[in-house]
């Protein structure tokens, strides 16, 4: 499951790559001296998955321009990684526990196994569920949903119904009737399952095939500008100096061009905004002359602390409208339990001032309508962006750094946007500092994407869009439906169960 993303990009193998667990697992269970060895081998299937698809976060290492000996640097690049993977394993255990917890019935010194059918429901649907609660938390990335992003855009499709986690179920219950079918030799549930699989992606080809209106009443030119200023060098004099001016030329030349609006990438320009300093900067006189509206990556202070921001700034230079990262990176931009870590870990933060999250319900309105805005690793986060664009939102945005992290996880970032722009069915712009910056439709063709580690201007079309999908709509209602089916189905089961072993 691990090679399923980028860099290796193999999506067809999450449909058979949860088949040896399901296996393993299944036959574990049926003996009772196997009390935790199925939690044993959830572990390490998580291991495995999260550990090689989150392995690009060794890229943290070099850390000495923050002040820090090569081993500390090496140290805490091996705990980033070493910390998400066991959360993401974790979550694995969990379900493997829950599995030959609720699956199984004692009967006669052996366990009984539940049907299959009902087995395979419950292990979508707990799978599911146990996702939505880890989307809660501050570590989400690796959900079995984004293993088919960006290529399999047929299944991607059923995002537009209930979300991601309609994928996540699908992929489960797909390896769990392959599953059951080499467990049980039964040519049933080898159909059942390839049936699944095949109508599955042809409903989700049938949403594909759905054309986008493009009509010139809300067309759109948005200039992107990729600044590639390295983040070891941005917080310096000389990054500040570069940032500024790479910034405002870009901006100049994409206002040269006619463009409605320019995105910067998340920290485009790396101070804590001011008004007065914001009037004496070369970008604000430059947007006096050319009038045209930027979306400014930026710190704003907030109390004694700062926000990572989006500013919307109209064509007079003046703030008209803001966005707050609500999902800030846990020792990158807060410190989890500051109280108490605060002088052990402080130094980890690249930024000098402690940073507070904004609030989920943030509504930003432009001069060109209302935005969906994400500012980096909120990509991972389908939530904020449906309910963006339930209130109202007409066109996705997203601002990132992406530095020093390597290209696998730049594809990753913009595999998460893909999903997202499908989902809200809208048009999506992506600007970041290092790469990918790119262009997404609403089916989730990328239009255009920048290279790695380079300075780049781009003038992207889009439009406006009011559609609003079942998921946009909805929510992600299959999650608690299927979890109320396979409570109904377990319940009605063990009813059955007992009456039959209290019958003369």
């Amino acid at each position: 499951m691990g090679l399923t993303p980028a860099p290796v990009n193999a999506w067809f193998l999450a449909w058979i790559a949860l088949v040896p667990l399901w296996v393993l697992v299944t036959t574990a269970i049926r003996s009772p001296e196997s009390r935790w060895r199925p939690v044993r081998l959830g572990l390490v299937w998580g291991l495995g998955y999260h550990g090689l698809a989150l392995s690009w976060i060794t890229g943290l290492h070099p850390l000495m321009w923050m002040g820090m000996s090569w081993l500390a640097s090496v140290a805490i690049a091996l705990f980033a990684w070493s910390f998400i993977t066991l959360w993401g394993a974790v979550l694995v255990g969990i379900w493997v526990w829950l599995m030959s917890k609720l699956c199984v019935a004692r009967s006669a010194g052996a366990n009984k196994l539940l049907p299959a059918s009902l087995r395979i429901l419950m292990g979508a649907a707990l799978w599911s569920g146990l996702e939505a609660l880890w989307g809660y938390g501050p570590l989400y990335w690796t959900s079995l949903s984004y293993t088919q992003s960006p290529y399999n855009l047929a299944i991607l499709h059923l995002g537009q119904i209930s979300g991601p986690l309609a994928i996540t179920a699908a992929i489960v219950a797909v390896n769990g009737l392959l599953a059951e079918a080499w467990l049980q030799g039964r040519r049933r549930h080898l159909a059942t399952g390839a049936g699944l699989l095949v109508g599955l992606h042809l409903l989700g080809f049938g949403l594909y095939s759905y054309p986008v209106a493009q009509t010139p009443a809300n067309q759109l030119q948005i200039g992107i500008i990729q600044g590639n200023v390295p983040t070891d060098i941005k917080l310096d004099a000389e990054g500040i100096r570069r940032s500024i001016e790479g910034y405002t030329t870009g901006y100049e030349r994409l206002a040269e061009q006619g463009v409605d609006a320019v995105l910067t990438p998340e920290g485009a320009i790396p101070e804590i905004w001011s008004a007065q300093r914001w009037s004496r900067s070369a970008l604000y006189r430059a947007m006096r002359r050319t009038e045209v509206p930027i979306w400014l990556g930026t710190f704003v202070r907030e109390g004694d602390k700062i926000t990572q921001s989006i500013l919307t700034i109209t064509g007079d230079g003046e703030p008209f409208s803001r966005y707050n990262k609500v999902k800030l990176v846990p020792l990158g931009e807060y410190i989890p339990f500051e109280p108490l870590l605060g002088e052990l870990i402080g130094r980890v933060s690249s930024i000098g001032y402690g940073m507070v999250p904004g609030h989920t319900d943030q509504r930003v309105d432009t001069p060109l309508g209302r935005a969906i805005v994400g500012i980096c690793y909120e990509s991972a986060f389908p939530q904020l962006f449906r309910d963006q664009t339930a209130a109202g939102g007409e066109f996705m945005l997203t601002a990132s750094n992406n530095d020093p992290y390597s290209a696998a996880m730049m594809a990753q970032h913009h595999a998460q946007d893909l999903m997202r722009a499908i989902e809200s069915d809208r048009w999506a712009v992506r600007a970041t500092n290092t790469g990918y910056s790119g262009v997404i439709d609403p089916h989730g063709h990328t239009i255009w994407m920048s290279g790695v580690n380079t300075y780049e201007l781009h003038v992207a079309t889009i439009y406006r869009r009011q559609t609003r999908t079942p998921y946009v709509r909805w929510g992600d209602w299959l999650t608690p439906f299927l979890l109320f089916g396979a409570l109904a189905g377990w319940g009605y089961t063990r009813t059955q169960s007992l009456r039959q072993s209290h019958s003369p």
